[in-house]
């Protein structure tokens, strides 16, 4: 726990008092945000607020894992655990910084075209479909060699399953590792475009991602608690995972930054993540859910990025079926701008809404366990 706990104040620190400096450097480079002409009129007065902001918790989410990771080795705990850096990492870490990496040429070209188009469609999910096809492969091609005290093999399990999961695998829907690699990249595709249509308003996403981030910090260290793989564990009901304390430092980590960053980002915004940042957080919360074997659970934790990901889809549909719209105008939060709600408005009732999603889902996840067990 202590190490989790360095991880997140580092995270927080570097992501608090490093975002002003990359407010002044992108300022003085001129990385404005483009803003598209047929939005909303109230967003005209943001154009030119410092972009690629995601940079900033990306990286202090990098350096917080290495502090948190150190921390490891002055606990007992580092015997089950693993001083090194494991697989999981590299994943979860390789998510966020490569998906991150496509955003980045996303909000780069549209600061240099000095337009809201950036890279094209095409490009993104190409991008996408790449970041999370190598590291799908790696999740299911790279199995543990962890050793208990007794030097007994303790846990051979790769990051991701062969099987689809809902609180843990279910070995009926065994997919093999070709189907997983697929499900793999589908769900690093909904994960980071889901983030990045709810990247509309100052603040909305990061404090999204932080509840989410945050839920899979407590379902990932409920796992290490419970752990097969633990030695010590002699309970028969526990949960079939890689490195799920890696996953709960990570989780506690980025979670840590995005708060860091919002202080910063929350209305009104002075740097916005872009797509940097939308992307990299959208890459980061798929390898969550495939790494604590929870992927059907991650749309009901995730409820307000798939509700507004289904306004934009319904919204298309309508449109090229009827010739109607059913919103005003799509993602949803630029329908109640419409609809005269005021900016602080939306966001602090669409965090209420990504909070029942969360208690809905962290209630699942924990009666599952509640009723085995008793």
């Amino acid at each position: 726990m202590r190490a989790v706990i360095v991880a997140i104040g580092v995270a927080f620190l570097i992501s608090l008092f490093c975002t002003p400096i990359a407010i002044k450097v992108f300022t003085r480079l001129k990385a404005g945000q483009p803003i598209r002409a047929e939005g909303p009129a109230m967003h005209q007065g943001k154009k030119g607020t410092p972009t690629m902001g995601g940079v900033v918790f990306i990286l202090a989410t990098v350096i917080a894992y290495v502090a948190g990771h150190l921390a490891l080795t002055t606990l007992p705990e580092a015997q089950i655990a693993q001083v090194e850096p494991t697989i999981t990492a590299l994943v979860l870490l390789g998510l966020m910084v490569f998906s991150g990496a496509v955003g980045f040429i996303d909000d780069f070209l549209k600061v240099r075209k000095r337009h809201s188009g950036g890279l094209n469609k095409r490009g993104k999910l190409a991008g996408q479909i790449l970041v999370g096809a190598i590291f799908g492969v790696v999740a299911l091609y790279f199995p543990s060699n962890m050793y208990g005290p007794a030097g007994n093999q303790t846990n051979t399990e790769t990051v991701g399953s062969t099987t689809l999961s809902f609180i843990r695998d279910i070995p009926a829907l065994e997919i093999g590792k070709v189907g997983a690699v697929i499900v793999i990249v589908l769900v690093v595709m909904a994960a980071t475009n889901g983030v990045n249509l709810t990247d509309g308003l100052d603040g909305l996403a990061t404090g999204a991602s932080v509840m989410v981030l945050s839920a899979y910090g407590l379902i990932a260290f409920w796992q290490y608690r419970h752990w097969c793989a633990d030695p010590n564990y002699t309970e028969a009901y526990c949960y079939t995972v890689r490195d799920p304390l890696e996953i709960a430092l990570i989780a506690g980590a980025a979670a840590g930054a995005c708060v860091g960053f919002l202080w910063w980002n929350t209305s009104p915004a002075r740097i916005f993540m872009g797509d940097t940042g939308a992307l990299g957080l959208g890459g980061l919360i798929a390898g969550m859910a495939m790494s604590t074997r929870t992927i059907l659970l991650l749309p009901i934790l995730g409820a307000l990025f798939v509700i507004i990901t289904m306004s934009v889809v319904i919204q298309i549909i309508s449109f090229r079926t009827t010739g109607k719209r059913v919103f005003r105008m799509s993602p949803l939060q630029h329908h109640f701008e419409l609809a005269g709600w005021s900016e602080v408005n939306i966001v602090v009732r669409f965090w209420i809404i990504a909070g029942i999603g969360v208690a809905i889902g962290l209630g699942l996840f924990y009666s599952e366990f509640l009723a085995a067990v008793t």
